[in-house]
């Protein structure tokens, strides 16, 4: 895997990518692989749209994924792509949408193992009656992005570096 760290206005994060695709982004806080940076351009692509979408210019996302799950993980992760910005949706409501309507607790450990987040947006996908849980990153992360989301602004002080 090929890993580059850079700054954004709610920490140090990196991206990973194996062959032509993103694989792992690594949200503030996270552990990461001992491995050097490498500019490639399809990292340095990947952090210029996120620095994008943190200034609230981007509201979708132009990358090749290629996130390593079971087929339930990505029929889930294919319907979060689809919750347009500045929208939420239940657990409840994706087990439907995907055809599985008891399997709200399934999408909720899919979520979980994003490898994705923010370009697979899982923090769009909030509790029943509106409840704000489980993310990976923190509530407080998930919270800013959904702020941001919803007309906010992230102040990005242009560094790619930490």
């Amino acid at each position: 895997m090929e890993l580059l760290r850079f700054v954004t206005p709610l920490g140090p994060m990196a991206l990973g990518a194996e062959g032509d695709a993103l694989v792992r982004v690594y949200l503030p806080g996270a552990s990461l692989p001992p491995l050097p940076d490498t500019d490639t351009p399809l990292l340095l692509q990947g952090i210029g749209q996120l620095e994008e979408y943190f200034a609230g210019a981007r509201k979708t996302f132009d990358l090749p994924l290629s996130p390593g799950g079971t087929s339930f993980q990505q029929t889930v992760w294919q319907a979060l792509t689809a919750i347009p910005w500045g929208e939420t949706r239940s657990y409840g409501q994706i087990a439907r949408e995907i055809g599985r309507p008891g399997a709200a607790r399934a999408v909720g450990m899919a979520n979980h193992r994003n490898p994705l987040p923010i370009l697979i947006p899982c923090h769009r996908v909030i509790g029943a009656g509106g409840r704000l849980v489980g993310y990976a990153g923190g509530l407080e992360l998930k919270q800013a992005l959904l702020r941001l989301e919803s007309g906010g602004k992230v102040p990005f002080d242009g560094q790619t570096r930490p």
